[in-house]
């Protein structure tokens, strides 16, 4: 019982400290760097603050998925993901998995030199589609946690 309790915290602070970033990222980092400097100097900078918090977020997200296994596993909870009524803990693992990837496959072997090249040709387009990158996967990541606080809860849609 206690590594449960233990394991939920730590998914918990996990959350918010990943969750949390992404907001601080979307809504704060994001729109102050297109206010304050230059199109062709925003993705440079927004890439020298943003890889700090990639490392974080790579921690916490790794933390995210270990106790979020572990809490399934020992609760033997899988038959939930054959209910629709379950949806936030399909939402939950699907967004675990984008950010997963993101940081730790696509980010830095594909995005960030592609980012880069095509930051030269169109620093504007580029940073506005990391913008528009960053409210979609914050918008998903906030209607799943409202789903899964309620769900989690004994709250269903369905």
């Amino acid at each position: 019982m206690l590594d449960l309790i233990i394991m939920r915290s730590v998914h918990v602070l996990a959350i918010v400290i990943w969750i949390g970033g992404v907001c601080m990222v979307t809504t704060v980092l994001l729109p102050t760097v297109r206010h304050h400097f230059p199109a062709c100097e925003r993705v440079k900078i927004f890439h020298k603050i943003e890889s700090r918090f990639a490392t974080q977020a790579r921690f916490v997200t790794l933390l995210a998925g270990i106790s979020g296994f572990y809490m399934v596993w020992k609760m033997d909870i899988w038959n939930r993901f054959q209910h629709i009524e379950f949806w936030w803990m399909h939402a939950m693992f699907f967004i675990w998995l984008v950010f997963t990837t993101m940081l730790f496959i696509l980010e830095p072997f594909v995005l960030d030199k592609k980012i880069e090249n095509e930051s030269q040709q169109n620093p504007d387009k580029v940073y506005t589609r990391l913008q528009c990158l960053h409210w979609v996967l914050l918008v998903i990541s906030l209607i799943t946690i409202i789903g899964a606080v309620m769900g989690s809860h004994g709250y269903t849609l369905f």
